[in-house]
């Protein structure tokens, strides 16, 4: 908290990000949970016992009108081949729109093998979507919950996407740039349409959960190459900016997720109000060096980052050291708001490697010298 609010702090904060931020159980039987390998234990004791933990909350909530939910949306879940697939059918505007995702007992992560829209035709229909489908009640209890969990190792965070968060992936990654593209009018009524439910959620949460820290995804869909920078001020800022100011109104901060290259539209997340960012990729991942943005932008940001997931994995420790004491060097030098040591990701397969642990143990030893 001293780091969020730009006070002086005895030592830079240090954070595996999704390791410690989402509870992880090794002794769950569940085929799929990856972190039930014997591997990922000594790791993710290593992150509760000796970071600075950010615990990532998503809000509850619950759909108003579930009745009229179930009579648009229906759901499949279904095991094959060793997969898990989870099937997902819309009927709106006169058409029927499909999805489906795959979720493999190796690796922790989704993977969209359809996607709902898939054209110009099925944006329109899904905009004639009744926004009464969309409506939510939010219960905020799990994050006192989380919040009296961490205790004083660290901090509760709610996790949210924005509008865009939730239109971009509605498409594949191709048909979504030509509609954002192609089609702005009918792209911002998405956007407008998406931003009514999380607008409502973002005030209820706010208010219930005040003066704490947010991490809000979604912009990285609008950055070069995907789109140009004058889009992020369309798609992001007109969108994202509003939850940003929701957020601050409450007390707490607001820190903006996106990947890639994001050295042109820093200055858009600032003009936002955003308290910080993520993850800030280095070169060639992203366009942008840690102490650039630190130069530039770091009174106005708290900086989280930026070590790539793919060099813990793949780094000797000897060499890994050196990327670690850079970031550090970089993200503390000079007047800034402050720094929090953080990988990009985390892995999302089944074993760890000595060499990812010696890694992972070196940012922790480093962050506190």
């Amino acid at each position: 908290m001293a780091t969020l609010n730009g006070r002086p702090v005895d030592r830079p904060a240090v954070s595996f990000y999704e390791i410690g931020g989402w509870v992880a159980d090794p002794d769950d039987p569940d085929p799929f949970n990856i972190y039930s390998a014997p591997s990922w234990r000594p790791l993710l004791e290593l992150a509760e016992d000796e970071t600075d933990l950010v615990r990532m909350v998503s809000p509850c909530v619950e759909f108003r009108n579930a009745d009229l939910r179930r009579s648009i949306f229906e759901t499949q879940e279904y095991l094959e081949g060793g997969s898990r697939f989870h099937r997902t059918t819309l009927r709106t505007g006169g058409r029927i729109l499909t999805s489906l995702a795959r979720r493999d007992p190796d690796v922790s992560t989704v993977w969209a093998l359809e996607h709902p829209l898939k054209g110009v035709d099925d944006l329109k229909a899904y905009l004639e979507l009744p926004d009464e489908a969309l409506a939510e009640d939010v219960d905020v209890s799990n994050f006192l919950a989380a919040d009296a969990e961490v205790g004083d190792r660290g901090i509760a965070m709610v996790d949210t996407g924005d509008p865009l968060c939730a239109a971009a992936p509605l498409f594949s990654l191709g048909d979504y740039t030509v509609a954002a593209l192609t089609e702005p009018g009918l792209f911002h009524r998405l956007l407008e349409k998406l931003a009514r439910p999380i607008f409502a959620r973002t005030e209820a949460v706010a208010k219930a959960f005040p003066g704490h820290l947010w991490r809000i995804c979604g912009a990285e869909y609008a950055t070069p190459p995907l789109l140009p920078p004058r889009l992020f001020e369309e798609y992001v800022v007109r969108y994202t900016g509003p939850m940003v100011r929701t957020i601050h109104e409450h007390g707490g901060f607001a820190r903006i997720h996106c990947h890639g290259r994001i050295r042109d539209v820093l200055p858009m997340i600032v003009g936002m109000g955003a308290a910080a960012t993520d993850p800030i990729e280095p070169p060639p991942q992203g366009d942008v060096e840690l102490g650039y943005v630190r130069r530039k932008y770091g009174r106005e940001l708290v900086l989280f980052g930026n070590l790539e997931v793919a060099d813990i994995e793949n780094l000797e420790p000897p060499a890994f050291e050196k990327v670690v004491a850079r970031s550090l060097r970089e993200g503390t030098r000079g007047p800034g708001r402050g720094f929090v040591l953080m990988p990009t990701a985390c892995p999302y397969g089944r074993q760890i490697t000595p060499r990812t642990m010696a890694n992972y143990q070196t940012m922790v030893r480093l962050a506190r010298m």
